[in-house]
């Protein structure tokens, strides 16, 4: 994700809200019975960490209320505050801040502060076996999207794209969260009336649920920390980029085999991606009916998922059912235990 829409983060109802010796990842996928984390109970700790970009003290201290409220308390990484440039510290203290809060035994979950850019420079140093061996709750987006399929891809845990510490936890939001990572639910993820989907592929489909930040999966490909597609619900999102990079990214996707194995496509928000010329670019629906019409899936676009105020909280690694015409997705099974 470029640098710059880190500061985006900032202008669209965003901001409401010592170094250890670190281990080179183990890349062997050994693992296959999915890993679900305990699910979040009042009276839990949960640690704030920033595997990514730095943020400002007054950007995310709104958050420590919203998790009271919430009934949690906070316990942030050593290196939170810390600042190395656009990033928050150097990557083995980032990664250490990881590494750290998937073995304090006194946190239940882990919720990360901001996005920006920074997880992928960190994904060799995190201790896969470690964390495997002690499933927890991480959640994010945005930059995020790395760390959460890298996890889940290493460890077969679920992990869970939904709002960062300076997202704003509207009502909406929040409710997403209490229902998935509190209770347990089976939710069905269904956008606001005033929120139109448009369907691409009509049906339903049923498969693993993937996916995250477009142009970080894309700048993933080639590694050893995406999982296997086949039979896979992809999802992405985007903000900031013009239609005609999107149209890239999803040819990457193309290219490296991801769209032809996937058996459900859902495009979320797409902030801030008009083209700066309209009369010389395809439109965004264009590029999608191109890449996706042809696979014959089930798809659509306008899911409440990106880089918007009001947003779903999606587990990774989940089996899930999606109907393209109404535009839902639907949990099949808990994804906490």
């Amino acid at each position: 994700m470029s640098l710059p829409r880190r500061y985006l983060l900032r202008t669209f109802g965003l901001t409401v809200i010592g170094t250890q010796l670190l281990p080179i990842a183990q890349t062997n996928r050994t693992p296959k019975n999915i890993i679900k984390p305990r699910r979040l109970q009042v009276g839990d700790t949960v640690a704030l960490i920033n595997p990514a970009a730095f943020n400002y003290k007054k950007e995310v201290e709104p958050f420590f209320q919203v998790l009271e409220n919430l009934g949690l308390k906070v316990k942030l990484g050593e290196h939170f505050y810390d600042r190395y440039g656009y990033l928050a510290g150097q990557d083995t203290a980032r990664a250490a801040d990881v590494n750290a809060a998937f073995a304090d035994s006194s946190v239940q979950a882990i919720f990360t502060g901001m996005g920006g850019w920074g997880c992928n420079r960190i994904l060799p140093l995190l201790d896969y076996n470690m964390l495997r061996n002690n499933p927890k709750i991480i959640m994010g987006f945005s930059d995020i999207t790395a760390l959460l399929l890298a996890i889940h891809a290493q460890t077969n845990m679920i992990t869970f794209h939904g709002p960062l510490g300076v997202s704003s936890w509207s009502p909406f939001t929040i409710n997403y969260v209490k229902q998935v990572l509190f209770d347990g639910a089976s939710v069905t993820m269904e956008n606001t009336r005033s929120v139109k989907i448009e369907t691409i592929g009509s049906g339903k489909a049923r498969g693993k649920l993937l996916g995250g930040n477009l142009s970080v999966l894309a700048a993933m490909i080639g590694s050893a920390y995406l999982p296997e597609w086949e039979k896979s619900i992809l999802f992405v999102e985007e903000v900031g980029e013009e239609v005609y990079r999107i149209d890239r990214m999803l040819t990457q996707l193309k290219l490296a085999g991801i769209l032809d194995k996937i058996s459900g496509f859902v495009f979320g928000q797409c902030t801030k991606c008009d083209a700066e010329k309209p009369q010389e670019s395809l439109t965004l629906a264009q590029v999608l009916s191109d890449h996706i019409r042809p696979l014959r899936i089930p798809a659509w676009y306008g899911s409440m998922v990106g880089h918007i105020q009001d947003k779903f909280t999606l587990p990774i690694g989940l089996e899930v059912e999606i109907d393209a015409d109404s535009g839902t997705i639907r949990l099949l099974e808990s994804a906490v235990n």
